[in-house]
């Protein structure tokens, strides 16, 4: 019977409390791979645990053989709760997803009426510095200023188009959506603001990361001060308007950490395994 209570402990503790701490740890911006999977480890775990603590406290009570006026209303109660929690995520999911394709197709409409193509790029006018990709599985678009274009020197440049194509080739734009899901799905008293803002610098750096393998840190950093100020539409991601304090201080501090890597991998794979073997053990042992 203790089982559902620790599992929903931990599903509570994975919702906030732990990404809080986890927010705090600089030094995984600088293994920011592992640190993803870390972060979607202890996400999926707070899923399975706040699922499982439902089913296996239906299946402690449906399971005794003298169900009673207690055990029948924890028994619907644990339905009930199984039911919302899972309900809400599906919610979430369709809503945010729903709202970012309208959102981007509508961008990619304008973009293909106002913006000009030079090369692989579609260039809008505007007197900012920007750049900002927008996701989508058939028709990505990177885009760029007219300034940009002006102000950025070729290596700069050969940066952030690695940057925006960074992005779309690993699909940052899903992680980060399944994050939102998770952030809107459960109260505000539960979930925290740090595994969005975490997961968001990440895959800036991981695009960062992408780019530096064909331009100097130099360049990367140039075009990201010179892009300081412009504004990213919704639903796209821009080269520079995620924390580029961070992410510039990262670019001299680049050497390969492979202890901390394989650290994090076994803490990512160790927090997914915990309410996993909790939710199957007593399926097992009822075998």
């Amino acid at each position: 019977m203790i089982t559902p209570f620790v599992l929903g402990l931990l599903a509570v503790a994975l919702a906030g409390p732990v990404p809080a701490l986890m927010a705090r740890w600089r030094g995984l911006h600088h293994t920011p791979f592992v640190a993803m999977l870390l972060w979607q480890s202890v996400a999926l775990a707070g899923v399975l645990a706040a699922v499982g603590a439902g089913l296996s406290l239906f299946t402690h009570t449906t399971g005794t053989s003298d169900l009673t006026w207690r055990t029948g209303p924890i028994t619907v109660l644990t339905v009930l709760i199984t039911v919302t929690v899972v309900g809400r995520l599906l919610l979430s999911g369709h809503l945010v997803g729903t709202s970012l394709r309208v959102v981007r197709r509508q961008q990619r409409q304008e973009l293909d009426l106002l913006a000009e193509w030079r090369g692989r790029v579609r260039v809008v006018e505007h007197d900012v510095p920007v750049a900002y990709c927008v996701p989508s599985v058939t028709e990505p678009r990177v885009v760029v200023s007219d300034a940009t274009l002006t102000r950025l020197d070729e290596g700069q440049l050969n940066a952030v188009f690695a940057h925006e194509r960074a992005h779309l080739t690993a699909r940052h734009d899903l992680v980060l959506e399944a994050f939102t899901v998770l952030h809107r799905a459960f109260p505000r008293w539960v979930s925290s603001d740090a595994a969005l803002r975490e997961v968001r610098l990440l895959a800036e750096i991981l695009a960062d990361r992408a780019a530096l393998r064909v331009a100097p840190a130099k360049d990367l950093g140039g075009a990201l001060l010179a892009m300081a100020t412009g504004r990213t539409p919704e639903g796209a991601m821009g080269a520079s308007t995620v924390d580029l304090v961070e992410r510039v201080r990262l670019l001299g501090e680049l050497r390969p950490r492979p202890a901390q890597t394989v650290l994090i991998a076994l803490l990512g794979w160790a927090v997914l395994v915990l309410p996993t073997g909790l939710v199957v053990a007593p399926w097992l042992t009822a075998l």
